[in-house]
């Protein structure tokens, strides 16, 4: 289950970057499930991981090379996380980066592997290894949709956004895909995702650039409040359009580059495993951010305001409890107000007024719902974005080694 069309957007072709997709068959035979990405020498490239203590072998190999080397290409499996496997783990992400390179004649610092599926299982090198040149056979700057599903695991569809923007008589490309669906709660990243740009960077403003769209896109998601070890977001930038972001062009590209990375955030939430609902949890008027998330958080991982609105049933009293359990220092709970998709429910620590029962049923009705706690203690506000908790989640987790 998944909400909105779920149509995957026409994508624009980022000079300098190529993706080639194959099947290894690593969980299902014939599923497209490995990704090499090739990045034009010279690229700058940013990268942010799981702060997960049990990090996945290949997020340890990628962040070692990462810091050591300008990255070539990018490795990235589905069908196994090859995360809790120890040594062995480490030296299977090696070899796979060794197999590449070597085919490419780049040094293995050179290759970044990723990996996403199955914990604590090794991965199958049997089928993962001789499968790479044909994912290189297949590299083009046109393979966005390819790579988008071969990256999947329990989505159930690909998850894209790109756009151009002008600078000048220039024009800047930004493309970008990701996969995620359930154990989402990036903290630093998401499951996977990838976005590249023709602009020309240099690695301290690319760095700033991600850290700034991050985190107000994929550091505002959660599906289920567990932070994956394998999560990764990576940025790159080929320098093919000629353009050169510097200070004063700065601002106009986080702008531009937030608006793809919020489109692919939200796109995990509307395919967030049994999803029914889009919520967005809106807390304003906090004294300060950490105050607003913590309240946006606590209501967005509720299981039991998660379940009420699977049933689509306005029971505000749950979202009241997690207003009040939130650690908020100090709150008076006579000046909180609380609204559903702008229909009033409750403000001076009681039912509004105003409200009735058919109003909350009708509020509740909607496939989108947006969650409003005004806390009337400062000018703070923030956003997380979440779905509802569904039969199908737990089937879908119950079911997910079988």
């Amino acid at each position: 289950m998944a909400t909105g069309s779920g149509q995957f957007p026409a994508m624009h072709a980022v000079s300098g970057f190529k993706l080639g997709t194959t099947s290894a068959g690593i969980k299902t035979a014939g599923r497209a499930d490995l990704v090499v990405m090739e990045l034009a020498a010279g690229s700058t490239v940013a990268g942010l991981f799981t702060q997960n203590a049990f990090c996945a072998a290949p997020v340890i190999v990628a962040k070692e090379h990462l810091a050591c080397a300008s990255p070539r290409y990018f490795l990235t499996n589905t069908g196994n996380a090859n995360a809790g496997t120890g040594q062995q783990g480490l030296s299977d992400a090696l070899q796979s980066c060794e197999t590449l390179s070597a085919a490419v004649d780049v040094n293995v610092t050179q290759v970044l592997p990723f990996s996403t599926g199955v914990i604590g299982e090794p991965l199958p090198m049997d089928v993962v290894l001789p499968a790479i040149p044909s994912a290189l056979d297949n590299l083009s700057e046109q393979g966005w949709a390819e790579a988008a599903t071969g990256i999947l695991t329990t989505d159930t569809r690909p998850k894209g956004a790109s756009l151009t923007y002008a600078v000048g008589d220039a024009e800047i490309t930004i493309t970008g895909i990701c996969k995620g669906s359930g154990m989402i709660k990036p903290n630093m990243a998401t499951m996977l995702g990838y976005v590249a740009t023709d602009a020309s960077l240099d690695p301290e403003l690319l760095h700033r650039a991600l850290r700034l769209a991050n985190e107000k896109s994929f550091n505002r998601i959660t599906v289920d409040s567990d932070t994956s070890t394998n999560d990764a977001i990576m940025l790159v930038a080929t320098g093919g359009s000629g353009v050169v972001i510097d200070e004063p062009l700065f601002e106009q590209f986080v702008e531009q580059l937030s608006l793809i990375f919020i489109d692919l955030a939200q796109a995990i939430i509307r395919d967030g495993e049994g999803a029914t609902k889009f919520v967005s949890v809106i807390v304003d008027s906090a004294r300060d951010s950490a105050e607003a998330l913590a309240v946006a958080y606590t209501i967005a991982e509720s299981p039991l305001v998660k379940t009420a609105l699977t049933a689509s049933d306005p029971n505000w009293g749950r979202i009241l409890a997690a207003i009040g359990r939130a650690g908020v220092a100090d709150l008076n709970v006579n000046l909180v107000q609380l609204q559903l998709n702008g229909v009033l429910i409750a403000q001076q620590g009681a039912r509004a007024t105003t409200y009735n029962e058919e109003l909350g049923q009708q509020a509740m009705a909607s496939e989108d719902i947006e969650i409003q706690v005004s806390l009337h203690r400062g000018q703070a506000s923030e956003t997380v974005w979440t779905t509802d908790l569904s039969y199908d989640y737990v089937r879908i987790n119950a079911e997910y080694r079988t």
